[in-house]
């Protein structure tokens, strides 16, 4: 029997929080793990995981939603293993999917189901209809955060969002380019002090990412820290956020809305 798809959405309520990195990070750090990866650049209009990487692709996801490829038709080859599902670039109509279309692509992942272990979904900036609909077909979501009044602020607008029209109230929480491990166990009480006033929710937070020089210097190369500067304290901290990713438990039933490889669970 094949076992379940972990589906992981990194998303921040705003730009700017270095989601796309984490995500590319991540991947990295549970490739080398062992794990079969594919990594969907889901900022649909504003493309950045293959600028990040240094990777040109013939196809990208437009191409998959007009029914001219198939998924793995516009699979790209990515650092250490991983896959990438590159996103289209200054396209209006991809920003602006309607419910069937982001259904569409959510049910055309199954095709690819038995040759990957965990997809990693980089969400777009904001908290769109497009943004929502990955964050809930996605079994975790982790919230980066960094400090900035405005990071915060519009992470808890996000997690309102999910959790007072969708039922959503488990989420993982990522401080990311902070100063210290004090800041980043700062910058989540500050969430959670708000989202326990008002929300019924349970945040967990999984550790930081330090502020570090050498994830700028490796972006500057189109290449992931881990693989460009793997001893840099960043890379570290990455490494260490994919050990605990790796021991998230995976999903054992559907959960009665459009999601992920949801044919793998009602299997199972």
């Amino acid at each position: 029997m094949s076992s379940p798809v972990q589906v992981i959405a990194v998303t921040g309520g705003k730009g700017g929080v270095g989601k796309s990195n984490v995500s590319i990070n991540l991947a990295l750090a549970l490739a080398d793990k062992g794990r079969r990866v594919v990594l969907l650049d889901a900022d649909l209009g504003l493309a950045n995981i293959d600028v990040l990487l240094g990777i040109t692709s013939k196809g990208n996801i437009a191409d998959v939603i007009s029914g001219e490829a198939s998924l793995k038709d516009i699979l790209v080859d990515g650092p250490h293993g991983i896959k990438v599902v590159p996103a289209s670039s200054g396209t209006q109509k991809m920003v602006s999917l309607n419910h069937l279309e982001h259904a569409g692509l959510i049910n055309a992942f199954a095709e690819i189901a038995d040759d990957l272990d965990v997809l990693i979904v980089d969400t777009a900036a904001g908290i769109s209809d497009g943004v929502v609909s990955f964050l809930r077909a996605a079994q975790e979501v982790m919230v980066v955060v960094c400090d900035e009044p405005t990071s915060i602020t519009d992470s808890y607008a996000l997690i309102k969002l999910l959790n007072r029209d969708y039922d959503m109230y488990r989420f993982r929480v990522l401080a990311n380019m902070v100063k210290s491990s004090e800041e980043g166990k700062h910058l989540f009480s500050k969430l959670t002090t708000v989202t326990e006033r008002f929300l019924d929710v349970a945040l967990q937070y999984v550790g930081h990412v330090p502020y570090d020089e050498a994830v700028k210097k490796a972006v500057q190369r189109q290449r992931p820290v881990l693989e460009a500067y793997p001893r840099a304290k960043a890379s570290l901290a990455l490494k260490a956020l994919g050990d605990k990713a790796d021991t998230w438990p995976l999903p054992s039933t559907p959960r009665g809305h459009l999601e992920f490889f949801v044919e793998r669970l009602v299997q199972a």
